[in-house]
Order: C-alpha cells, then structure tokens, then sequence
C-alpha cells in the first residue's frame, strides 16, 4: 500500500493555524496532474481557467458542466496526495439552490473531486450553505470574480476604497459563517488580504492578494510560460514551456523532412529472408 497521505480540510485547516503556507495551482489534465502532485503542490484547482488555457474560449463563461466534469475525472485519475477543488462554471449554480446542490453533487460524485468551488461573496452565502449542508465542501472565491468580471468593471483590482474594502471583508465573513473551509482571494490589495486572512479562521489563498494570504494559487499554464494571449500583474512566469515545445516541433519537422527521423533506433525491422518472401510474393 501506499504511504501518501491524502491532504484532506483538516489538515488545510492545521497548515493555517500553524502559519504554514498552502501551495495551490491549476490542473485540467492527467499529464498535468501527476507532474503537480509529484512536485509536492498542496491543492490543485481543476479551474474554470480551462476554458481560455485549455479550450481556447475569450474568457470563463463559456465553460459548461460537462466539460468541468471531464477534466475533473482526468486529474483525479493521477492525483494521490493533493486536495482536488473542481471549479462550478458559470449558471451552473446562479438559478437556484436546487440547482447547485444538483451541479455540485456532479463533480463531487462522480468527478470524485474533494470539494467543490464558486464565485461570489454575500449574494452566495445561502447557496454555499445549501450545498455544506449537503454534504459537500465549498471553497469560496471573491474580490476579482471572473465569471461575472463585466459587472466589475473588466479584470480589475477590487477592494481599493474604504465602501468597496468593507464589502470585500463583509463577503469573506458571510462566506465563512456559511461553511466554507477556504476562500480565494482575487485581485485586492495587499493590505485588504491581510486584514481578511487575520479575520477568519479559515485558509485564503491569494491570487493578486500579496503575501499575507494563508497560500497562494496561479494557473499552471501562466506560471510556465504556456498561455501567451496575455500575463497578469501576479503573475510569476518560472519557466517557458512554449518555446521549448516550438522548438521541439521545429526540431522534429526538420527531421522528418531531412530524413533524419526515424533512425534505427526508433525503427522495428524483420529477417531478410522474410522480406525477400514477401517480395516475391508482392511481384516487386
């Protein structure tokens, strides 16, 4: 049997309370995930990024629950230490409680995910109740939300006046009361995700949230150079991955054309005499 352990809430819980930080990053695939995990990483988002990262869509909306449950299945078939959040795509869980109960039960039960995750502070709070009472875990995500971004104004920083720091910090705390074991923090000041991560009980991962978040989260193919459309400010870009995969290709293209691949080594061959028979037999 194996001896990794599974990274379960509690011990989130524990890495908060002890002020260990809590690596998190994306993942839509089994490739993907098996590298992510074996790295060590903490939590791995099967995020709705996927659309504009994997699926080539303008931004999240798009997304539908089928293609999340895909995804989510790939990445739990390669995990076996990280905490797996499967994102709910946008309108799979806005119309109704019912319904986001429904939605949530799909990627938790049969994406086999260890909780689920979705957008959006005060307005959510009985939702994300709902769906806890239920039985299933919700990680929270507020401040930048980027599925409903067009109603904030575009991509930008939230939480920068005094009204709008106080919704943010109200959203965190209705979230919290409403059982959800941790929250994303998008895209808000520094300062603002300092005082809502001494707030709560609960974990925040920062995403543009500055350093005193409890962890932090970036999308893999960001982080490793692989979405060139554009680059966010929070941003750390540790390696270029899609030059090297441009390389590669141009490497292989000039091979194949110049006969250089493939060589023996790569090639399966028969007995001579076997060949011969089967010349004589083909008439060549």
């Amino acid at each position: 049997m194996s001896d990794i352990k599974k990274i379960m809430i509690p011990d989130l819980l524990a890495m908060k309370k002890e002020r260990k930080k809590i690596s998190m990053i994306t993942a839509y695939s089994f490739p993907q995930a098996q590298c992510v995990d074996e790295a060590g990483i903490d939590i791995i988002l099967v995020g709705d990024s996927l659309g504009m990262v994997e699926l080539g869509y303008r931004d999240t909306v798009p997304v539908t629950m089928e293609e999340m449950l895909s995804h989510t299945k790939a990445v739990m078939r390669a995990v076996k230490r990280a905490h797996v959040v499967g994102d709910m795509p946008f309108m799979s869980y806005n119309i109704s409680r019912e319904q986001a109960i429904t939605n949530a039960g799909i990627l938790y039960k049969d994406g086999l995910c260890d909780s689920v995750k979705l957008e959006g502070g005060q307005e959510m709070a009985a939702t994300v109740n709902a769906i806890v009472k239920a039985g299933i875990p919700v990680f929270g995500h507020i401040g930048l939300t980027p599925q409903t971004a067009g109603m904030l104004g575009g991509f930008k920083v939230q939480g920068k006046s005094i009204d709008a720091a106080r919704k943010v910090i109200d959203d965190a705390v209705a979230l919290e009361e409403a059982g959800a074991y941790a929250l994303v923090l998008e895209a808000i000041p520094r300062q603002l995700a300092g005082l809502i991560t001494e707030k709560l009980t609960i974990p925040t991962i920062g995403i543009g949230g500055g350093l005193d978040c409890d962890g932090q989260v970036l999308v893999l193919h960001d982080m490793v150079g692989l979405f060139r459309r554009f680059t966010p400010k929070f941003v750390k870009v540790y390696a270029d991955v899609y030059s090297v995969q441009l390389e590669a290709v141009k490497k292989y293209i000039a091979d194949v054309q110049g006969k250089a691949f493939p060589s023996e080594e790569h090639t399966f061959t028969m007995k001579d005499e076997t060949v011969s028979e089967l010349r004589k037999s083909l008439g060549i």
